[in-house]
């Protein structure tokens, strides 16, 4: 029973990532380009993107095994 907690709680923690990384990575662009307001919620889809890739190959991963 353990083992399917700690799956669910991995799982989040890519996604998680994905959209810290993005957004910083966003707003990086965003100061440079002075426009925040377009590079934010860009660099925040893609992390999501990122992060949500990362978790679902995890899984294929772990069912493999």
């Amino acid at each position: 029973m353990n083992k399917k907690n700690s799956k669910k709680d991995s799982g989040s923690q890519g996604l998680a990532i994905g959209m810290c990384l993005g957004i910083s990575i966003g707003c990086a662009i965003g100061v440079a380009t002075n426009n925040i307001s377009l590079w934010m919620p860009i660099g925040l889809s893609v992390g999501m993107c990122i992060g949500l890739a990362l978790d679902s190959s995890k899984e294929d991963d772990e069912n493999n095994q």
